[in-house]
């Protein structure tokens, strides 16, 4: 058995459920994008909602929703399967929305570059919790409008790690799709081995904007898994309440999953979730909010219900510093990721509502990962019951530490950190320094960062996808230098 949260039961999921095919049957969703209604139109749907809202019949999504795998496989850069995604397994994930870093050699906040972006991907490949990268954050060194492949360039360049991405514009997706097809045989190939996942984000208000119909279709057509993620604001453009907000959150996740399939039968998909709380008061609207936490969970209890791979932003902070309320909001996330079962918990190394990237704290989430997966094993008998002869052992030598129970299973029972986690006696902590968190996780930054090795490279594939990336330059500019070209 594995250690599980329940967040509601049985009658209340089957209740937010039946709200959400109700609103998505009577009020439908607005489309966007003139080719996915199109298609959707083909296919018999109406489009007799208020203000030209496509209107998405309950057996229609039902049979989207069969027709959704339970599972898939994500492929690492050089086609060996690296994740499986929808049996029972936790992934944790960087976060993908940053704009900005917070340097750990100067202290500085500021806008990322590229050389930031490279020491990201480069670090995120030396650390063992997290299981595939994400695009992290962009950086300002570059045309905006091949931002998103640029990102994408750089972290295939520095790592065999699949990675979460996505387009930045309608068109995005196909330029992306041309650099991941460089490391595979063709485009079937790619759609059968896919390196990465794509997020596709309904705009609110069951509202698909052209942007994300597009990218949706793309995706789909290409064989890139999407995770489809609604940012459900709780008291903004959803209710207050947790189940109001899950009956809101799933029909925006669910017309995602009938217009997907409708594309294509079979598209792999998440149940995706990045939900928030917005705040009165201040006119905020933290993720980190335990009401959003809530939501985030009873995401991947529906996810489960559906009998769909899932994925929720958790495990992040909305501090701007790694302090305690870094590691607090993280802990608390990354945990209840676990018992809730979310397959891919995207967010690690972000702090400030998703726009600020810190690498320190990337390698003490790394920790604060290692220790929830560790948490959430499976728990069972491992001659231990009836404890008779350890009771006698006990008894007869005072202490069980050399016992051959012992011996044998400590290792797999016992997590032992690394050096960003304080577990000394206090002389010895102050013999080391008195080194902080912030300190003890900068200087393994540094110390991952000249570790690293480099994946294999092709000059004549590095060249071909550079010449991708400037093809979709409005002006006649060369890409930045610097890293990665220093192998």
């Amino acid at each position: 058995m594995r250690p599980t949260l329940t967040i509601l039961d049985d009658e209340q999921i089957e209740a937010v459920l039946d709200e959400a095919l109700r609103i998505l049957s009577e009020v439908g969703i607005k489309v966007a994008g003139e080719g996915l209604r199109q298609r959707l139109l083909d296919d018999g749907f109406d489009a007799d909602g208020a203000d030209g809202r496509v209107l998405f019949p309950r057996n229609k999504v039902l049979a989207a929703i069969e027709a959704t795998p339970s599972s898939f496989t994500l492929y690492d850069r050089d086609g060996q399967p690296h994740a499986e995604l929808g049996v029972g397994r936790t992934h944790f994930v960087p976060g993908s929305s940053g704009l900005a870093v917070l340097d750990h050699r100067t202290g500085e906040h500021r806008n990322a570059s590229t050389s930031d972006f490279v020491e990201y991907v480069r670090l995120g490949d030396r650390l063992h919790h997290i299981a595939y990268l994400a695009t992290a954050f962009s950086t300002d060194d570059i045309e905006p409008l091949v931002s998103d492949a640029w990102r994408l360039y750089l972290s295939l360049a520095n790592s065999v790690k699949p990675v979460v991405s996505g387009a930045f514009s309608e068109h995005g997706v196909p330029r992306m799709v041309e650099l991941m097809a460089l490391y595979r045989r063709d485009s079937d190939d790619l759609r059968e081995r896919p390196m990465s996942i794509f997020t596709v984000t309904p705009a609110g208000s069951f509202t698909y904007n052209a942007d994300s119909c597009q990218n949706l279709i793309d995706c789909v057509e290409a064989g890139i898994p999407v995770e489809l993620v609604p940012v459900t604001l709780m008291g903004l453009i959803a209710p207050v309440t947790t189940l109001g907000a899950a009956a809101f959150h799933t029909a925006d996740v669910l017309a995602g999953v009938t217009m997907a399939q409708t594309v294509k039968p079979g598209a792999p998909l998440l149940f995706g979730a990045a939900p928030a709380a917005f705040h009165m008061q201040n006119t905020t609207s933290p993720m980190t909010a335990i009401e959003a936490m809530r939501l985030a969970a009873v995401s991947a209890l529906m996810a489960k219900r559906l009998g769909m791979p899932s994925q929720a932003y958790l495990a992040f902070s909305e501090g701007k510093a790694l302090d305690a309320q870094a590691g607090l909001e993280t802990g608390m996330g990354a945990l209840l990721a676990v018992t809730a079962g979310v397959d891919s918990v995207s967010g690690l190394g972000m702090l400030d509502y998703l726009l600020t990237f810190s690498l320190p704290k990337l390698v003490l989430d790394d920790e604060v990962a290692g220790q929830a997966l560790h948490f959430a094993r499976e728990i069972s008998v491992v001659d231990d019951l009836p404890t008779t002869a350890l009771v006698d052992e006990l008894l007869s030598e005072g202490h069980v530490v050399v016992s051959d129970h012992t011996l044998e299973h400590w290792p797999a029972e016992l997590y032992l950190p690394g050096a960003v986690i304080d577990r000394d006696a206090r002389d010895a902590w102050v013999a080391k320094g008195e080194l902080d968190v912030p300190a003890r996780a900068t200087a393994e930054v540094e110390r991952l960062l000249a570790a690293w090795e480099p994946p294999s490279f092709d000059a004549a594939r590095d060249a071909e996808a550079r010449a991708i990336i400037s093809s979709g330059l409005e002006e006649d500019a060369a890409l930045p230098e610097g890293l990665p070209a220093d192998r």
